[in-house]
């Protein structure tokens, strides 16, 4: 018997599991934010906990909550889907593909989501940190002689997270969903609780308390505001994770549980704040009964090991994704499920999350002070991500300007006054992440022009494809059996390891085939456009492979597909030749600084071959060395 299907057509319990699913993974990390964000605004560097501040406070982070995450993600951003897919670099080749036309506009398009995906990762190291620090440190509240175990216990168990990853997350991710569904009502209980003890505290609903907050505090307030973005830190992920689940289920997810369970919480603590103002060293755990609290602690830590690790995926992700577009070098990756092509590990990204972390662990030492350092790279994101969706709907949607103007006053307004809030935490630990976020942005603007560089070196020193085969056609070398691929970036030059091939084995296969492999600004490509085939004079041939910048590029399998083409492939009859480039760094050639060439020439040096890349057998390869100088 089949379930009644919604509007969609969508059964309705596969969007209750999709819902589960997105409860478990997507807002693991906004859902966590309860443990810190209320004692940040309070804390030591924080402002006063006066009746009328923790109402003002309560205001404004109700306020985000709707403005921010329902508002700008579930309605706005998230139609701003690349075929189903979300994520910066997923919405940044959109907008590329939106203004085709406009090379100015596309520059602009790819520096901006660069610089946000770098941030990306400078949130990616600070979100486990501080999740799992917070959680750990309900032991101080429970018994204050276990303070001194806080920070070990946190490095126990962020090792113990990374060491996960290798194994894969599928086995350990079907128990996301139910832990979190505990953990949301666990908080929403707690905060019904603290209401009910003072029921008054609803009255910070309106948004006048907020107003309020500002015209009386003035400029403690706009510093409080830093704090304030603590509680939609993770909205990122509504928007990088859409692929997975899809639109309805995570606006379901959110405005049926996730959004209730935290705005009981925040206003719980507030109520807590309100009664008892030194409950301000921690209001949630002090919110939490005294029978409980040591459950709540490995609740917690469960919950925040859960927003790790939709951070710790999503930086693999957008890592495949920027290999993919050509920005950052190419690096193995692991497939951990058979059955979803989304879950994948990358090792080199794993190794330096894990050290970053336990140095952002070890250097902080505790929550309040990580919270001085977080929300720089978030609210950078978050601006970055605002301006792209606004370029696709101008562009793509043909939304008139009038109606642009005021949608981006309206989000940039928010979003600017998050992030100028959070500037002035550079000096108290915000450097940190932004110093992360340069330091991935220069690579990955290196890599990016060093690939350019190298690919027009290769032009300019090639010869033409068309008087060559003329040529060959004339004077035949002597024919082998057999069909012969040369990977090459350019259809209309001769690559280089064909020139090699001739001229050190005086040879020619039967067949040769020029293959070049480009990257779509798509997630996926479709079966029409994955194969371009064209036929060339003689026993020669141009192949184009197309895939999605969110697919695994896999040669062998593609070639499979030529049959249909009417260029069959026998694999074992088959040898794929590639030349390997040395770069050499030329100050006297003009494109980068000569501290980039040598950047890139490390790089280059340490990525994974491209061979190893898309999956071609190494016992059916030869490489022939080239040099380029750049």
């Amino acid at each position: 018997m089949t379930s009644p299907a919604d509007s969609s057509g969508k059964p309705r319990s596969r969007l209750a599991a999709l819902a589960l699913g997105a409860i478990g993974v997507v807002y693991g990390d906004i859902g966590t934010s309860p443990l810190y964000t209320l004692k940040a605004v309070f804390g030591e560097q924080g402002i006063g906990p006066t009746s009328q501040n923790v109402l003002g406070a309560l205001s404004l982070i109700f306020w985000a909550l709707i403005i921010v995450v329902s508002v700008k993600y579930l309605l706005f951003i998230m139609r701003a889907d690349n075929k189903g897919e979300g994520g910066i670099m997923a919405l940044m080749a959109l907008a590329q593909r939106s203004v085709q036309g406009i090379p100015r506009l596309r520059l602009i398009i790819a520096l901006l989501a660069i610089f946000g995906a770098a941030l990306f990762y400078g949130d990616g190291v600070i979100t486990p940190a501080i999740s799992v620090l917070s959680a750990v440190e309900g032991l101080e509240v429970a018994a204050p002689g276990l303070g001194r175990w806080i920070v070990p216990i946190t490095l126990g168990v962020i090792i113990g997270l990374f060491w996960l990853q290798k194994h894969g997350t599928h086995r350990i991710g079907a128990v996301f969903g139910p832990v979190c569904v505990i953990w949301f009502l666990s908080i929403a209980a707690l905060g019904i609780r603290g209401i009910v003890h003072y029921p008054g505290v609803l009255w910070a609903l309106s948004p006048g308390y907020g107003v309020s907050f500002f015209l009386r505090n003035h400029a403690e307030a706009f510093f409080a505001l830093g704090s304030v973005v603590l509680a939609v830190t993770g909205t990122e992920a509504l928007y990088a994770d859409m692929g997975h689940f899809g639109r309805k289920p995570i606006r379901l997810a959110w405005f049926a549980f996730v959004l209730p369970a935290l705005v009981l919480n925040y206003f719980g603590q507030g109520a807590l704040l309100l009664h008892d103002p030194g409950a301000v060293v921690n209001p949630f755990y002090h919110l939490v009964p005294k029978a409980l609290i040591f459950p709540m602690i490995a609740l917690a830590t469960a919950a925040t090991v859960i927003a790790s690790q939709a951070v710790i995926s999503g930086a693999f992700s957008m890592t495949r994704e920027a290999m993919q577009l050509g920005y950052l070098p190419r690096m193995r990756v692991v497939h951990t499920s058979s059955e979803m092509s989304g879950q994948i590990f990358v090792p080199w990204i794993n190794r330096i999350l894990l050290v970053l972390i336990l140095a952002a662990v070890l250097g902080f030492h505790s929550s309040d002070n990580l919270a001085s350092a977080y929300g720089v790279a978030v609210t950078g994101t978050m601006v970055i991500t605002t301006l792209l969706a606004l370029i696709v709907a101008r562009y793509q949607w043909r939304w008139r300007m009038p109606t642009i103007v005021a949608v981006g006053i309206l989000l940039l307004t928010v979003d600017i006054g998050f992030f100028s809030a959070n500037i002035i935490k550079i000096e108290s630990g915000g450097w940190f992440p932004l110093v992360l976020g340069l330091g991935v942005f220069v690579l990955m603007t290196t890599w990016r022009r060093g690939r350019e560089l190298v690919v027009r070196e290769i032009k300019q020193s090639g010869l033409a494809l068309a008087p060559f085969i003329a040529s060959i056609a004339k004077h035949p070398p002597p024919c082998v059996p057999g069909t012969a691929v040369f990977l090459t970036a350019n259809q209309h030059a001769v690559p280089h390891a064909l020139l090699h091939n001739l001229k050190h084995n005086k040879v020619l296969h039967e067949r040769n085939v020029l293959l070049t492999v480009e990257t779509l600004e798509t997630p996926l490509a479709e079966p029409d456009e994955r194969i371009h085939l064209t036929l060339l004079e003689g026993n020669f041939y141009g192949l184009e492979l197309r895939f999605g910048f969110a697919e695994d590029p896999n040669i062998p399998s593609a070639l499979a597909l030529c049959v249909r083409e009417g260029l069959g492939f026998d694999l074992m009859d088959t040898t794929f030749f590639l030349s390997r480039e040395t770069i050499v760094a030329d100050k006297r050639r003009p494109g980068m600084a000569v501290w980039r060439d040598k950047l890139f020439a490390f790089l280059s040096r340490n990525a994974l071959p491209a061979t190893a890349f898309f999956q071609i057998p190494g016992n059916r390869l030869i490489e022939l060395g080239t040099q380029v100088e750049i």
